[in-house]
């Protein structure tokens, strides 16, 4: 029988094998199936595992096996607490009950020339979104005071398009200068593909942190972009990593991709020691190619968080995108493996109102991790 009770910390030893972490008597799926047990009840009886040893492990520093990784993935909807559990000690190790918040601007929307098949700003994109350049300076330290009002500690500044011309890309660092001067928050900025000078103009102009997500494994990033490669975004994130700035990539997940994508991109940004991970779960928004998709469960969802934590036990792990329209009323429990979101609205969708999220935070016991004070907080579990 499948054994559904987690065993306390002290009756589980990190020193303990991966093979006795596991029991396999099933071979495992090939790359392009999601092999979930509950879509398999008939072999829910074949998989036997101690989540409280993959907390162990992750404790210790050590990675979880592919075969760990893919059956957090795979596990029942039954043994999901136990999961949120093991995910729960590992996130309290290294960040306590606290919870970072993030606000989103995009400072300039749409008109991209990319054809990201999730994105309502691509070129390909019929969605009825807002577009508009650069917005002026005034307009974004607007934006800096209602993020600064809404207790977020990093303020996100994204543009859309393959990369900023020198135009765009010099006022983006007038719009950082002044943001940096007035306000005590990090400044994170998500501004497509960059090379390492313009990351390192970047950190000049007072920017903390440069987001370029991953997105996908590389071997499903055709499926979702054919305009720029998988390397294209990876050179990205090593030439901030080059300029001495933390960095922030993720993914984002119900695009179709597989299990064993899913475990790929998470060892690719353990493998980065990327300093954030925002996990976006796609909203399917109409007139995208992407609008048709429905593959996420809130317990999916719940189940990729677990892995990200305990694969990248340090990190902060974000609850991104989709936040609202997936994990829906279970989004507290969350929670339990990540320790960041955003407060506000998201690039082209809104968000739920911030008061509501401050009351999921405090009655799932969670606190707000003080944003004018978030600075001088040690980094310790973060820097890299």
């Amino acid at each position: 029988m499948v054994n559904t009770a987690s065993p306390s910390p002290s009756t589980a030893s990190s020193g303990q094998s991966a093979k006795n972490t596991a029991k396999e008597k099933i071979d495992l799926p090939d790359r392009h199936a999601n092999w979930s047990s509950d879509q398999h009840p008939d072999r829910q009886l074949d998989w036997q595992f101690d989540w409280q040893q993959l907390a162990n492990k992750a404790l210790a520093g050590d990675p979880l096996t592919r075969l760990e990784s893919l059956a957090v993935l795979a596990a029942p909807d039954a043994v999901i607490l136990d999961q949120l559990a093991a995910a729960h000690r590992v996130r309290r190790h290294y960040w306590g009950n606290r919870v970072r918040l993030h606000f989103l601007l995009n400072a300039q929307s749409g008109l991209c020339p990319e054809d990201c098949h999730y994105c309502s700003q691509s070129k390909i994109s019929e969605a009825e979104i807002e577009k508009y350049p650069l917005m002026a300076t005034d307009k974004i330290l607007a934006a800096a005071d209602r993020a600064y009002q809404m207790k977020a500690g990093t303020f996100c500044m994204a543009l859309s398009g393959r990369s900023p011309s020198a135009q765009v890309f010099d006022g983006v660092l007038e719009a950082v200068r002044t943001v940096k001067s007035k306000y005590p928050m990090r400044v994170c900025t998500t501004l497509g593909l960059l090379d390492e000078h313009q990351a390192q103009q970047l950190k000049a102009a007072g920017v903390d942190r440069i987001n370029h997500n991953l997105n996908t494994a590389e071997s499903h990033h055709e499926d979702i972009c054919t305009t720029h490669s998988f390397q294209d975004r990876l050179s990205t994130v090593q030439a901030v990593q080059a300029a001495g700035l933390t960095t922030c990539s993720g993914g984002i997940f119900g695009m179709g991709e597989s299990d064993e994508d899913i475990v790929e991109l998470a060892m690719s940004l353990r493998s980065l020691n990327v300093t954030s991970v925002p996990l976006n779960f796609l909203i399917p928004i109409p007139g995208t190619p992407f609008a048709g998709r429905d593959e996420l469960t809130p317990q999916r969802c719940l189940r990729i968080l677990c892995l990200f934590r305990l694969l990248l036990p340090q990190q902060e792990i974000r609850i991104a995108g989709g936040r609202e329209v997936h994990l829906r009323s279970l989004q507290p429990l969350g929670l339990y493996a990540a320790n960041s979101i955003f407060v506000g609205d998201y690039l082209t969708t809104p968000g739920q109102a911030a008061q509501q999220d401050f009351a999921m935070i405090r009655d799932a016991g969670f606190v707000l991790e003080d944003a004018v004070l978030e600075n001088a907080v040690s980094e310790d579990a973060t820097k890299h």
